[in-house]
Order: structure tokens, then sequence, then C-alpha cells
């Protein structure tokens, strides 16, 4: 699957997610490969992937206020009333090799289908993202206009 999609508003970009969001829940964890459901998020510094992840979040239930957690790396959030247990947010901005992830128990998270995981800054891990990923790219194209293109591997 491959779909491109503009967005012109911070809002617009949170609905998106929300929706996304919310066919997660409905599509359930992957118990056949045995992974947590991954999105591996590009783009420059402010490009909307915080602004995604707020989305995407409130679409799963989340009532936590998200942040970037660009300085603890990784934030976990309970997903109510769902077959799905956690949502990990996780910022590499200042990751510089893929093995410093795993010191955060990264394989654990990602083997567990209870988990969606959400990345920003994925380039810098990509040796360490499971085989099964939506990767969702965010490019600026003029002041609030954003393209979002989101593909699965």
């Amino acid at each position: 699957m491959r779909k491109k999609i503009q967005t012109n508003s911070h809002i617009k970009t949170q609905h998106l997610a929300e929706n996304i969001a919310k066919k997660c829940l409905k599509t359930g964890p992957d118990f056949e490969n045995n992974q947590a459901m991954v999105f591996a998020m590009h783009g420059d510094l402010g490009s909307g992937k915080t602004t995604f992840t707020q989305g995407f979040a409130k679409g799963l239930g989340v009532v936590d206020k998200i942040l970037s957690p660009t300085f603890v790396i990784l934030k976990k959030f309970q997903i109510p009333n769902s077959e799905f247990q956690y949502l990990y947010h996780i910022d590499c901005y200042r990751i510089n090799d893929s093995r410093e992830i795993q010191d955060l128990g990264f394989k654990e998270i990602i083997s567990d289908p209870k988990n969606i995981i959400i990345i920003e800054w994925a380039e810098k891990i990509e040796k360490a993202l499971p085989k099964y990923i939506t990767i969702i790219n965010f490019e600026f194209k003029h002041k609030n206009i954003r393209e979002i293109i989101i593909k699965s591997k």
C-alpha cells in the first residue's frame, strides 16, 4: 500500500493520524507475525511528526498529553479498551547508532504484538526496525502544507 496525502494545517494532520489510529484498533494486533505494529516516521524538524503522533494517540484513546520525547527518547502510554496494550512514542533524534535503542528494551517492545510503536527520526535506527512496518514521510510543500506519504512494507 502507498498513499500520498496533503494537509494544510496541523489540525488536518492530526485528523489524518486519528483516522489511521482508529483503523489500527479495528485491525488489531499482529499475532501472526508476532511483532508490534510499527510506524517509522521520516521528515525534517517541524515537518509534522509530533503533530501526527498527537492525533494518532488521540485516535487510540490515549488521554495523556503527547510531547516530543527528544530528551527521554521513549515514552509509554496505556491504550484503553483495546486488544492493544501500549503506545510507545520514540524520538531517535539524539540517537547516533541503532544499537543505542537496544539499551531501552527495544527488542522486547517490538516483539509484543499488543504494542503500537510510533518512531520519529526512524532512519537513525533503520537496522533495528522489524520486517513489517509502515513508513510515513513528511515533506514541507509550502507554509502550512505538508505532503505525507504512507507506505507499508
